[in-house]
């Protein structure tokens, strides 16, 4: 039996910098909690931020440079911006079991671990395909807008499920039907491949923040729709826009009150 635990694994992943790294880590510390071989959460807190590569650089959404038009360029600009969410998504996965999992039934911490491996698996697919086109992560600078949302939600799992599940990857279940899309008319079938995986395996990412937005809700005495417009408002800097994709969205379970507003 492994005395490490599961918040100590996380927070060991979170302090990790290189994503090869972290990789190693989350494959053998899920592994770990699958097997039983990690049993208990413990209650170790996680750092604000999680330790990264020198490279990419970070910067604000609204200081990131425009992306290139060029066919090639625009092709690995776009794989390299998924590759940095998926990453970045590793450690929200983490960041979630150490802040929120000591104070969950353990089911919570069991999709979050999953949803992290997951997120792994994405990362290294999209990494490869980088290296099938001459490019590495980390060529290009990334927006760190995902890890400021996590910042303004760690205080509150509500928060952090509204934000970061619900709305966020919500929004890559709207966007990418469209850009498998576009992929497979440019004949880059090899790339739509890993987008259309990556969105059918985000669906249930999503169904996770919804159950446990809803769990905690129901703990709380809260309405679940109002109270998620209210964080979202708290929260996000814009408007939740069509089109949607009502289809993937539902196979979440997440009703349209929560994202049309002729619902």
């Amino acid at each position: 039996m492994n005395t490490k635990t599961l918040t100590q694994a996380a927070c060991e992943v979170l302090a990790t910098p290189e994503p090869i790294d972290k990789i190693r880590l989350t494959y053998a510390y899920g592994k770990a909690w699958k097997n039983g071989t990690i049993v208990d959460i413990g209650n170790t807190t996680p750092s604000s931020r999680p330790a990264r590569p020198d490279k990419p650089v970070l910067c604000a959404p609204a200081d990131m440079p425009k992306r290139s038009t060029g066919g090639g360029k625009r092709r690995i600009n776009l794989i390299h911006a998924i590759a940095h969410i998926e990453l970045n998504a590793i450690d929200l996965g983490w960041d979630a079991i150490a802040r929120f999992g000591p104070s969950l039934p353990k089911a919570f911490s069991d999709d979050w671990v999953q949803i992290a491996m997951d997120e792994a698996v994405h990362f290294e697919l999209l990494e490869q395909r980088l290296n099938e086109l001459d490019a590495r992560y980390g060529d290009l600078p990334a927006h760190d807008g995902l890890w400021e949302a996590a910042e303004k939600t760690s205080d509150d799992i509500l928060a952090r499920m509204a934000l970061a599940p619900m709305l966020l990857e919500a929004r890559g279940l709207d966007t990418t039907p469209g850009t498998v899309k576009k992929l497979r008319t440019n004949g880059d079938d090899a790339t739509a491949d890993i987008m259309e995986r990556i969105g059918e395996e985000e669906i249930d990412h999503v169904a996770a923040g919804v159950r446990w937005f809803e769990y905690v809700c129901k703990v709380r005495s809260l309405k679940p729709v109002p109270t998620f417009k209210n964080l979202v408002a708290t929260h996000f800097k814009g408007k939740i826009k069509p089109p949607f994709n009502t289809e993937a969205r539902t196979r979440a379970k997440m009703s349209t009150g929560y994202y049309d507003s002729n619902a």
